[in-house]
């Protein structure tokens, strides 16, 4: 099976990288925090407080979820506009910290690279905890001021210093979280996309994987 693990804050590059990864290596693509957006998305559907561990988790483990490179479906219904806006991403690191959620995703994110024979995942924990054994593992970064810039082009309903506060409170609670936090794989390798362009960072990858 093979698994590229990309992982990283927001506003990295890592989903352009990983669809453009998997186009160029034949593989399938998985945007892990989709699911857990997906997650948030479905507890505030359905009224449930983001923060109510148990009945997030058991939103977690009876929700529907098909995430593919077009977007997601949350029991059925397209989700792939409203798991991007405001009120999900003030709720999504409040569900990803949740252990039995994480868990549960973990789980589901194992189970698709099987039935696949592998893929390109991205996420915050692909390399650390989903895929440990992944055949190659890629920390993306770059730095704050890029990441907003580039996250305030994507959400344009909120400005620039908006959005630069928000992935700083997100950047604070994924790394600090007990459960699985974001963090670099020992044996990852890091690349700056701050100054570099998108070919770049995949011809980069591509040469890793050559090696």
């Amino acid at each position: 099976m093979r698994v590229i693990a990309l992982d990283g804050p927001a506003g990295s590059g890592k989903s352009t990288i990983a669809r453009r990864l998997a186009d160029r290596l034949d593989l399938e693509y998985l945007d892990t925090g989709a699911m857990y957006r997906g997650v948030a998305f479905a507890a505030l559907r359905r009224g449930v407080d983001p923060s109510d561990a148990d009945a997030v988790t058991r939103i977690a483990r009876d929700v529907e979820l098909v995430v593919d490179d077009g977007g997601i479906r949350v029991d059925g219904s397209d989700a792939s506009i409203e798991i991007r806006g405001p009120e999900v991403t003030r709720a999504v690191s409040i569900v990803a910290a949740n252990p039995s959620v994480r868990a549960e995703m973990v789980s589901r994110q194992r189970e698709w690279a099987r039935t696949r024979g592998g893929g390109v995942l991205e996420g915050r924990d692909i390399g650390t905890v989903v895929f440990p054994d992944a055949s190659l593992k890629v920390y993306l970064t770059a730095s704050p001021e890029v990441r907003a810039a580039r996250r305030s082009q994507e959400v344009t309903d909120l400005d620039y210093h908006t959005v630069a506060a928000d992935l700083a409170r997100r950047d604070a609670l994924d790394q600090g979280r007990d459960s699985d936090p974001l963090r670099t794989a020992d044996d990852a390798v890091v690349v700056d996309t701050t100054d570099l362009t998108i070919d770049a960072v995949l011809d980069r990858i591509v040469e890793l994987l050559d090696g």
